[in-house]
């Protein structure tokens, strides 16, 4: 018997059972779909982040001051330790091209003076370089010491009346307290500027330290005596306040993105941080650490993180491909008893064997490659919704798509080694005497 012959005896087979063949392939469907959506959604969100480090952001390392023995991402476990007076102390290293700050301002709304939303973590306040000029489509760079700030697109676009350059917000802090901005720049995406925020989208107002966190630093009790502070009034200017504000986090720039001038930087700023003449000394003791580290060594952790996913949901996908490879040779199996005399016919007019091994096992991999065909479409399509909805450059893993009709023709061959081996063992006789 001919190749072709045999692939359309399967397939008349295949079709003359539909329900039967498409419940048979469902758990290898769903094992392969599961496998090409996850894997798609991981390489898309890996190239979104790798695309957000630009090449002045691949020279700032990122320091916060945790437990080392806290697990998580950047600024786990993070206590707020670094005064102004470190920052400018680093700024001055001679390893060290800039510092500043980086702290979260909770709010509870934001208002355009018609409109009121809530925002509920509200304010992140910096240095100016924190925001790239590159990353501003529209206005510039905040300045220290004033009052204003930029924001990204989904903070313009909250309001029915969207926000534009030169517009005034008010924003009520956590607590009650209201202070106001102008609107100087916004940016050119709303995904984080850093690994800090975590890239994921939502409205975003940045600010300068200056004076919005040294108000709000004085008004918690953030103080530099390493007790809380006094816990004073806030001024409009944050002169005061301003000196006593211990930041969560400080963000180092190297002289260039030359990997020994990064590692000075961070070796430098470390050095200083942990020793007696920084205010931060003064509540490290031994919990506490100062860790550094480089866009691409948090998202090296994340990327981590992800391959565990991945693994996992490849995991569960293998059980799937099992049940799936299980349902075929079940499958298998009663056709060839249904098919018990078509058997002994075939064998009574000479057919040998091979043939009758050949024409069952097609039909088994037949299975196989429409299972993942099918999951393989459904992969894809679930990995570029997933890719839409989260706002992420789509990116098909195309070895794997090769990879899953291999896995479907693999499933399909072993899965039907047995019953299409039943078969050609069969009696010719003894199948023909089958009723």
């Amino acid at each position: 018997m001919n190749p072709l012959e045999s692939l359309r005896l399967s397939w008349r087979s295949i079709r003359g059972h539909k329900l039967r063949s498409a419940l048979t392939t469902l758990g290898i469907v769903i094992g392969i779909a599961a496998v090409i959506a996850f894997v798609t959604l991981g390489a898309s969100l890996q190239a979104g982040l790798i695309g957000d480090i630009s090449p002045d952001d691949q020279r700032n390392v990122y320091g916060w001051a945790a437990d080392p023995d806290t697990e998580g991402g950047p600024l786990a476990g993070a206590q707020p330790v670094f005064t102004q007076d470190d920052l400018e102390a680093v700024e001055d290293l001679e390893d060290v091209e800039a510092a500043y700050g980086y702290a979260t301002i909770q709010t509870q709304a934001i208002s355009n003076g018609e409109e009121q939303v809530a925002q509920g973590n509200g304010l992140i306040a910096s240095g100016p370089s924190y925001i790239r000029e590159e990353r501003i489509t529209e206005g510039r760079q905040f300045e220290m010491g004033e009052r204003e700030a930029v924001i990204n697109p989904a903070a313009a676009n909250q309001f029915e009346e969207n926000v534009t350059v030169g517009d005034e917000l008010a924003v009520t802090i956590l607590g009650g307290e209201r202070t106001t901005l102008e609107v100087v720049g916004i940016t050119d995406t709303n995904e984080g500027l850093s690994p800090f925020e975590g890239f994921e989208s939502s409205p975003r107002v940045y600010v300068p330290t200056d004076p919005y966190y040294a108000e709000q630093a004085s008004g918690l009790g953030i103080g530099g005596s390493g007790d809380g502070g006094d816990g004073g009034e806030s001024t409009d200017e944050g002169e005061d306040s301003g000196d006593d504000a211990r930041f969560l986090a400080i963000i180092v720039e190297a002289e260039s993105t030359d990997q020994s001038d990064i590692d000075a930087a961070r070796e430098s700023a470390t050095a200083y941080l942990e020793s007696d003449d920084s205010d931060a000394s003064e509540l490290l003791g031994d919990d506490l650490a100062v860790t550094f580290q480089t866009s691409t060594e948090l998202l090296q952790q994340l990327q981590d993180i992800l391959d565990l996913l991945r693994n996992f949901i490849v995991g569960i996908a293998a059980i799937s491909l099992l049940v799936g490879s299980i349902g075929i040779a079940n499958i298998m199996l009663v056709s060839v008893t249904e098919r018990t005399r078509e058997i002994g016919i075939m064998k009574a007019v000479g057919a040998q064997n091979r043939d009758v091994l050949g024409l069952f096992l097609t039909e088994a991999v037949i299975l196989g490659v429409i299972g993942a065909i099918l999951g393989t479409g459904l992969g894809l399509l679930a990995g570029y919704l997933g890719a839409q909805y989260i706002e992420i450059p789509l990116v098909y893993p195309l070895e794997y798509v090769a990879l899953a009709i291999a896995v479907g023709v693999l499933v399909g061959i072993l899965a039907g080694l047995y019953p299409a081996w039943r078969a050609a063992r069969t009696d010719p006789i003894d199948a023909l005497r089958y009723e």
